[in-house]
């Protein structure tokens, strides 16, 4: 992930607003995608898994994982911004907040809907939270980290991916069509929302 030149990000609360609207968006799309009982993207199939491990909610691990995922930049020397302790304690909360406020919806039209707007949503999230330029996210930053021992981005994030997805898999989370959709897309839909003059104020 290219860094943003500071000059071309607005002033401080223009940023400050697209930072925490980015992450109350970024809660409320896993929200969304997890009640379509679709499948979930990697990361949240992990979380899940924890979950449905422990009892607690998917939102706690999210905040527990961020936070852990963040002893690893230690070594790999990456530094953290404000976006990024607000990324840790924040996104879990929306989620779960999203996850309790939702309707579970009952036909599988509906279903696909929640997971299109799903991936809109979170796209648009991670537009407005790159846009703000205040730190990488714990599990970007991980990627990002890996990158600078050689590995390329790309692979940095497959094998961070894979592992996590097959481990939540094994956990119990929920691995499905969702799951396909979310990494095929996200990409484009979030590239969509960069060039919108809203995520660079």
């Amino acid at each position: 992930m290219s860094e943003i030149p500071l000059t071309t990000l607005g002033s401080l609360p223009s940023r400050l607003v697209r930072l925490y609207t980015g992450l109350a968006l970024y809660g409320l799309g896993i929200g969304i995608q997890v009640e379509s009982h679709l499948g979930v993207d990697p990361w949240d199939v992990f979380h899940q898994g924890l979950a449905v491990l422990t009892g607690w909610s998917i939102g706690t691990w999210i905040i527990i994982v961020g936070a852990a995922v963040m002893v690893f930049w230690i070594p790999l020397r990456q530094r953290p911004g404000l976006g990024t302790i607000s990324n840790v304690i924040l996104v879990g909360l929306f989620a779960d907040a999203a996850i309790w406020a939702l309707p579970t919806p009952e036909n599988l039209a509906a279903r696909w809907a929640f997971l299109l707007v799903a991936v809109v949503v979170v796209g648009a999230a991670t537009a407005l939270y790159i846009g703000a330029g205040m730190g990488p996210g714990p599990r970007d930053g991980l990627m990002t980290g890996l990158h600078r021992l050689g590995l390329s981005i790309r692979a940095a994030r497959f094998l961070i991916e894979v592992c996590v997805l097959a481990v939540g898999w094994l956990l119990g989370g929920t691995v499905g069509i969702g799951t396909v959709v979310f990494a095929l897309a996200i990409g484009p839909v979030t590239q969509f929302f960069m060039t919108r003059p809203a995520a660079r104020g």
